[in-house]
């Protein structure tokens, strides 16, 4: 009897809050350092025009990041201090999960994993300062694209670029906006919140 085919072809993940994670307390720590209330930064960073178009490349990184200090330059004082929160903010890079890392790795000995990410221009060299240019088989950076998740477009853009129709991919993202706009588009959604239920998820494609 021939064994029955795996059930996807190819994984696709996001890469923030999933591969990437973040101090939760990040960007309220700097708010309070520079005297703003809470939430502050993160309203003016993530305002959806603005991070809009920053993740599908109507602005660089630089100028969105730019764009953030203008705003905030009344509210810090001084165009000098949102300068100085912007360029805190934009230290950081996260932390890898190496836990997930070794999974998506193992995943890549049999089938194709590839990066989707509602990312900003500097994700490319992002992922090269940290030594992860080559950990997956395709990377679909949104800001270079030109359209972001949850648009069906890139759902489909990221199965061509694993070589295998939408119906075999496996998506993989914490927010669940664009796993179910991904469900919509013909792929297996998976919500992720934590790195356990996806070794369940994709245990058929290890044996």
């Amino acid at each position: 009897m021939n064994p029955s085919p795996p059930p996807f072809a190819a994984v696709l993940v996001d890469f923030d809050g999933v591969v990437n994670l973040w101090d939760p307390d990040g960007m309220p720590a700097l708010d309070r350092a520079a005297g703003l209330p809470e939430g502050t930064l993160a309203a003016v960073a993530f305002e959806p025009g603005l991070l809009e178009a920053a993740v599908t490349g109507r602005l660089t990184d630089e100028e969105w990041r730019a764009r953030v200090a203008d705003v905030l330059a009344e509210a810090c004082g001084s165009a000098d201090r949102a300068r100085a929160l912007v360029a805190g903010w934009s230290a950081p890079t996260g932390r890898i999960d190496t836990d997930l890392l070794d999974l998506l790795t193992a995943l890549r000995a049999r089938v194709p994993v590839v990066l989707v990410s509602n990312a900003s221009t500097r994700l490319e060299s992002c992922l090269a300062a940290r030594g992860l240019a080559g950990s997956f088989d395709a990377v679909l950076n949104t800001s270079r694209f030109g359209f972001a998740k949850p648009d069906p477009r890139v759902f489909t853009e990221a199965a061509r670029r694993a070589g295998v129709p939408p119906q075999r991919c496996l998506f993989v993202d914490d927010t669940p906006a664009h796993v179910q706009a991904a469900r919509e588009a013909g792929l297996t959604g998976h919500h992720y919140r934590g790195i356990g239920q996806l070794r369940d998820a994709v245990a058929p494609l290890l044996r």
